[in-house]
């Protein structure tokens, strides 16, 4: 009997390596009936309380996939095998799949696989390779055990590059509840650390998180915001379960802000890049879907009336520069007062009050074209002499410059060529908005946006780097606006994010990070509920140190299992008046193979 246990384990053991080793594979099925995937521990909230930056293996029921045949063939269930993550058979056909939630083992099963995993690693029972140690394994549980086990887990631990031993994880959870008497308290906490390893000495950490901006109730019903940000807290000397963080604590701000929330300050200068994204879309792939017009009056009619004032002026240049600024203003998107007072800008030049009016009017190619047409043929006859700015790089702002000298390139606006040229003076414009912002509140300097700045890339590039900017500003003024952040605070997330977006993709999901003192931020979050809270007691050194942790929720940190609750998992603070948290504990034991 013995012997088939530890072939087994060899056998399972061999199946994990092959996993970890196979770069092209992320799954595969153990038993039929059991599916590992490997993953990195930030993808599971309990688990990356722990292994946040780590590869781990998790082990789950395996679920048939149901999938309907395009042909109208009858419904068969499928159960895969190690595969990699490759799409080729659904692309081949319709196919419709139906996918159920991750789903759990019973609580014996994972002690099976548990036993299975250290049992190959015990150098004492099994001929250990030199290969580099397993990933730490956990299993999804379905809390059929009276202490309601959600998860197991399992990690290698070794010594001088020899395995030594190996921490055994457990974590259970209860559905939510207002009852504070039910909660645990930090001396039961403390009293069951010390049962569980007899430590005559603790040290205990608090942790907290709390929301600042993002989805809102408003009587009885959230308004959702794709929009975040969050600070997490850490303490030393936790005195109560729930306890607010002190000011001494160290807090760290998770910023992501996804663009287009109508509440940001910015909301219309990103109607303006979605305008500008729309031409770079249409040069790329030959298909525009244009944006429902703001002006009621045709972009043609509006330019006619723009160089018929530029007719009437009758004045120099100088003085054109000046009356630009109260030329009357255009229907605005959002109120005018908040757009104002962030970022308009007084000092447009031609070009970019022609882009303005076209950006809020245009509604096919046949507009761009016939709009340039007229500004072209008005340059050509010496009917205006617009001003621009010096530094202006698009073709429009060239053909100007050469009406100075009567001497005009000639410019066929077919094909592509008037899309090109809105876009450019769209790009010119922009930027330099963007530039009259960061400059003007010393956040910045011009060296420091040389690469989102460049013209040296083609155009669908320079849209990239805009957008990139534009999310940069994003981040800055929703901190700023309304969380109030200091200049200093602002500063050092503005070199964060332009640092990050050199050298990234542009991703609204992506979350930026800001240490900020608690004192800044003690408004927001001393009168309010944390989204999470919790305390971890630890004891013991190196390799043998063992913890033991409590976490408070405002949702379930399992997504395998289904509570019974009286609130919906997705929130459990919305329209009551006592806060009620769901509760995760996770214990650890060290197991010694010496």
């Amino acid at each position: 009997m013995g012997s088939k246990v530890v072939s087994r384990a060899e056998e399972f053991s061999t199946l994990l390596r092959y996993l970890q080793d196979d770069q092209s594979s992320n799954s595969c099925t153990y038993e039929e009936d059991i599916h590992i995937t490997k993953m990195n521990g930030d993808k599971l909230t309990a688990v990356n309380l722990y292994f946040a930056n780590q590869t781990i293996f998790v082990c789950e029921k395996a679920v048939p996939k149901i999938i309907g045949l395009c042909d109208g063939d009858e419904l068969n269930t499928e159960t895969l095998n190690c595969t990699a993550d490759s799409d080729d058979a659904e692309d081949s056909c319709d196919v419709l799949q139906t996918e159920q939630g991750p789903q759990p083992l019973t609580v014996m099963k994972a002690r099976q696989l548990l036993s299975l995993y250290t049992l190959s690693q015990n150098p004492g029972v099994s001929a250990v390779d030199n290969n580099p140690i397993l990933h730490p394994l956990w299993v999804r549980c379905d809390r059929s055990d009276p202490a309601g086990t959600a998860w197991f887990g399992a990690e290698i631990v070794c010594a001088s590059n020899k395995v030594a031993g190996i921490k055994l994880y457990s974590i259970t959870c209860k559905g939510s509840t207002v009852e504070k008497k039910s909660l645990v308290t930090l001396e039961e906490l403390k009293q069951m650390h010390k049962n569980r390893h007899h430590s005559s000495s603790m040290g205990i950490k608090g942790s907290a998180r709390f929301s600042l901006f993002g989805s809102t109730v408003v009587e009885n019903t959230t308004i959702e915001s794709q929009s975040s940000v969050t600070v997490d807290f850490k303490w030393s000397h936790v005195e109560s379960i729930l306890e607010i963080p002190p000011l001494s604590s160290t807090a760290t701000l998770n910023i992501k802000v996804v663009c287009g929330d109508m509440r940001s300050p910015m909301f219309e200068m990103y109607r303006e890049l979605e305008f500008l994204q729309t031409l770079a879309n249409g040069l790329k792939t030959g298909e525009t879907e244009w944006m429902e017009p703001v002006e009621s009056t045709s972009a043609v009619n509006l330019t006619k009336v723009y160089l018929e004032e530029l007719r009437n002026m009758g004045k120099t240049l100088q003085d054109q520069a000046a009356k630009t600024v109260e030329t009357p203003k255009l229907k605005q998107e959002t109120d005018p007062s908040i757009f104002n007072a962030f970022l308009e800008r007084g000092d447009l030049d031609f070009a970019e009050q022609l882009w303005v009016r076209m950006r809020k009017s245009v509604s096919s190619y046949q507009d761009i074209g016939d709009c340039l047409k007229l500004v072209i043929e008005a340059l050509r006859y010496g009917d205006i002499k617009p001003w621009i700015h010096r530094d202006s790089s698009s073709s429009l702002s060239k053909l100007i410059l050469q009406s100075y000298h009567q001497q005009i390139d000639h410019v066929s606006l077919t094909g592509i060529t008037p899309v090109t040229m809105l876009l450019e003076v769209g790009l010119d414009k922009m930027r330099k908005d963007y530039i009259n912002y960061l400059i003007g509140e010393e956040l910045t300097t011009l060296n420091h946006l040389y690469y989102y700045l460049s013209t040296e890339v083609d155009l669908q590039e320079q849209v990239i780097r805009l957008r990139k900017l534009h999310h940069l500003l994003e981040i800055i003024v929703t901190c700023g606006t309304f969380l109030g952040l200091p200049y200093d605070r602002q500063f050092v997330l503005t070199q964060s994010c332009l640092n990050h977006y050199k050298t990234s993709t542009y991703d609204e999901e992506h979350e930026f990070k800001l240490q900020i003192k608690p004192a800044l931020i003690s408004h927001f979050y001393q009168k309010e509920l944390p989204i999470m809270w919790g305390v971890e007691i630890s004891s013991g050194q190196g390799l043998r140190e063992v913890r033991t942790s409590l976490q408070l929720s405002d949702k379930p940190l399992v997504d395998h299992v289904i509570f019974e609750t009286d609130f919906p998992n997705e929130t459990v603070n919305g329209d009551i008046d006592e806060p009620a948290f769901f509760s995760t504990t996770m214990c650890c034991s060290f197991n010694s193979f010496v």
